[in-house]
């Protein structure tokens, strides 16, 4: 069946967890709630920005489930991914029989194939569930880029809609988009950073590791600018410039999680190999986020 693109703010969920490192589901559910209640237009479970690498695949289902059980009204587009191509399709069919609305498929990391056997993965997952997916590229993951014919072929079939751009190249993003354009394709940024450039080039959102700290201020720039207010999505740009940069002053998720532990959010719990933020880095994140609190009262008030 033909579906239809994504558009607006999708955070990139982190993942809770208790003191034994297992997953917090009651906290997980509050957390998606939370970001409902901002505004978002969807919530990404399970991906990079929520520790999937550490998971295992009941566990990956089980967050799928919680997270598609606490929204009421926004789709929930669940990471599915895996280096291995009959692994990715029984993660995708299992997200699809907890809820998901559409999936998240990261490109297959470390085995590193070459374009034909990188198209006909994508291929076999969209064959074989009937949900619309999203082709995500960071090559600074996985070792290898999605080509851009790879991309704009996948981009003609129905269950493929989208494309989540983090690979920092603006022009290789600006291609994509030239080349899919009256299709119902979505580019969505992955680099929050370049959120607003790609906007400016007819991206259509962003999946976002900032929105989990700032989802109204990320929701305002993005749809700023989805309206043709780009002064007013510059705006947002800049104010949140400093949040962006301290969310990768190490690896990710080490700094959205500190980030979650200082406004509360969560408990600052990290996955083995993880570790916690360093402490200048943590000083570093304290302040930009002490900035945006005490500047918070004028964006509560801004329609």
């Amino acid at each position: 069946m033909t579906q239809e693109p994504f558009t607006g703010v999708y955070p990139a969920m982190t993942t809770p967890f208790t003191e034994n490192r297992s997953i917090d589901h009651d906290r997980l559910a509050a957390d998606a709630r939370r970001l409902e209640a901002a505004g978002v237009d969807g919530l990404v479970p399970v991906g990079t920005t929520g520790e999937s690498a550490t998971m295992s695949h009941d566990e990956h289902i089980a967050i799928v489930e919680t997270v598609v059980d606490a929204v009421k009204e926004i789709p929930v587009i669940a990471g599915a991914g895996s280096n291995a191509t009959h692994e990715a399709v029984d993660l995708a069919t299992r997200s699809a029989e907890a809820g998901a609305d559409g999936l998240l498929l990261i490109s297959p990391y470390y085995n590193k194939p070459e374009p034909a056997g990188m198209e006909d993965h994508y291929r076999t997952i969209a064959d074989s569930v009937d949900l619309p997916q999203i082709v995500y590229n960071v090559p600074s993951r996985t070792g290898r880029n999605v080509a851009v014919e790879t991309a704009v072929s996948l981009a003609q079939h129905e269950n493929i809609v989208g494309y989540k751009a983090a690979s920092g190249d603006i022009g290789r993003i600006t291609e994509i988009i030239e080349r899919t354009r009256g299709e119902r394709f979505s580019v969505l940024s992955g680099d929050d950073a370049l959120t607003v450039p790609m906007l400016a080039v007819g991206a259509t959102g962003c999946i976002s590791v900032a929105a989990n700290v700032e989802p109204e201020r990320v929701r305002r720039m993005v749809h700023s600018a989805l309206d043709g207010e780009y002064d007013r999505a510059r705006d947002f740009h800049h104010e949140l410039g400093p949040l962006f940069r301290a969310l990768f002053l190490e690896t990710n998720p080490i700094p959205v999680i500190a980030a979650m532990g200082i406004r509360g959010h969560a408990p600052e719990r990290l996955r083995a190999p993880l570790s916690p933020l360093g402490s200048e880095n943590r000083e570093q994140l304290t302040a930009v986020l002490s900035a945006l609190e005490s500047s918070s009262a004028e964006i509560e008030h801004q329609p």
